[in-house]
C-alpha cells in the first residue's frame, strides 16, 4: 500500500470548559479516538449533524488544532516532531483548505489578486512576476475572469467570493484540500456549479480531498469513501458504492433518510431528543440514547469496530446494525 498523504491514528482533541460555578471546569469531548486517511487523489467524504465534531477534524487536518492526543502524519511524517517552522512549511505546501462562509473567509480589504498571492508571498514561492503569472493562472482554473483582479471580496457575488478561497486553497499546488461545507452558505442554483467545479480540479488535478457537508446525499454525490460521525466519534465508513443499500449503522441510515432522493426514497426516521453534550457523554454507544435499536448492552461499552462480510473496506460500531437493503428500519 502507498503511504497515505494525510492519517489520524487514535486522535482525541478535548476543550476545558466552565459550565456553571467560577471554579467548575469540564473537559469537552471534541473529538475521540479518530482514525482515519486519506490516499492520494481520494475523497472522503464526512457527514454528520452540527456540533458532532466535523469542524474540528477540519482544523486539526489543516494543523490548526494540535490534537491533545494521537498522532497526525503528512505523507508518513509525524507532525508532533516537527519545528514549529517545519511543520508550517509541510502543512501550507501540501494542505489547501476551503472554509464554509467566503464572506468572512477573505479579507475585505484585499483585493482577489492581492487574496490569491499572499499565500505565494507568505511561502516566498516565484519572484513578483511569476507570483502574477499564477494568480492568472489561478483565476482561470477557478472560473474568474481577469477583471476581476482588483476587485474587493464585497463587490463579488456569493459564487465568486467561493472561487476566489478555492483559487488561494489551491495556489501552492496542494495534494490534499479540506472543503468544510463550502457550498452550505451558497444559494441553491450557486451550489451545483461550485460541486462541479471542485469535482473537475479533483480530477484535472490529481487532488485528494476530504469533503465535509451535513447533506449525505451531496456527500454521496462527490466522494468515494463516507465517514459517518457522531458526537466525536466515527461510527461508520464505508465507501460510496454501499450506499444507501449496504448502510449498516442507524444513524448513518437516519441521516440518508432524512434527505431522500427521486432514485432512493425512504422514510425520514426522526431522532427523538438533542445529541447529548459532548462535556457529558452518554456511556457505552453514543448514539444509544437517540437510538430505536438500543437495548442495556448498548450503554454497558463502546462497540468495536466491525467489517462488514461483503466489503472489507467497509466498517461499523453498532451492536445492532440495520440489515442490508433495508432503508425503513
Amino acid at each position: 500500500m502507498t503511504t497515505p498523504v494525510l492519517e489520524l491514528v487514535d486522535v482525541h482533541v478535548q476543550f476545558h470548559t466552565r459550565e456553571a460555578g467560577l471554579f467548575s471546569r469540564h473537559r469537552l469531548h471534541a473529538l475521540t479516538g479518530i482514525d482515519l486517511w486519506i490516499n492520494h487523489g481520494e475523497t472522503v467524504g464526512v457527514v454528520g449533524e452540527s456540533g458532532c465534531g466535523k469542524s474540528t477534524l477540519a482544523r486539526v487536518l489543516v494543523g490548526l488544532q494540535a490534537p491533545t492526543s494521537g498522532l497526525v502524519r503528512l505523507r508518513g511524517d509525524d507532525l508532533s516532531t516537527m519545528t514549529a517552522k517545519t511543520r508550517r512549511q509541510a502543512i501550507g505546501s501540501t494542505v489547501g483548505m476551503i472554509y464554509q462562509d467566503p464572506s468572512t473567509a477573505l479579507n475585505p480589504r484585499l483585493s482577489v489578486s492581492a487574496i490569491l498571492s499572499d499565500p505565494l508571498e507568505v511561502h516566498h514561492r516565484g519572484s513578483r512576476a511569476q507570483r502574477s503569472a499564477r494568480v492568472r493562472e489561478l483565476m482561470s482554473l477557478v472560473g474568474l475572469p481577469s477583471s476581476l483582479a482588483e476587485v474587493f471580496p464585497g463587490q463579488l457575488s456569493g459564487g465568486q467570493r467561493q472561487r476566489v478561497a478555492i483559487g488561494r486553497a489551491l495556489a501552492l499546488d496542494p495534494e490534499i484540500v479540506i472543503a468544510d461545507e463550502p457550498t452550505s452558505a451558497l444559494d441553491v442554483s450557486v451550489r451545483a456549479q461550485i460541486l462541479s467545479l471542485l469535482l473537475d480540479l479533483k480530477e484535472r488535478l490529481g487532488l485528494a480531498m476530504v469533503f465535509i457537508s451535513h447533506d449525505i446525499q451531496t456527500v454521496q454525490r462527490v466522494a468515494d469513501r463516507v465517514v459517518t460521525m457522531y458526537l466525536g466519534r466515527i461510527v461508520e465508513e464505508a465507501p460510496c458504492t454501499a450506499i444507501p443499500e449496504g448502510i449498516r449503522h442507524p444513524y448513518t441510515q437516519a441521516l440518508f433518510s432524512a434527505t431522500p432522493s427521486i432514485l432512493h426514497p425512504a422514510d425520514p426516521i426522526e431522532l427523538v431528543g438533542p445529541m447529548p453534550s459532548p462535556v457529558h457523554p452518554p456511556s457505552g454507544c453514543p448514539f444509544r440514547t437517540r437510538c430505536w435499536r438500543a437495548t442495556d448492552l448498548c450503554a454497558e461499552s463502546i462497540p468495536d469496530a466491525v467489517a462488514d462480510i461483503n466489503s472489507p473496506q467497509h466498517n461499523y460500531r453498532c451492536y445492532y446494525p440495520v440489515e442490508p437493503r433495508s432503508l425503513t428500519g
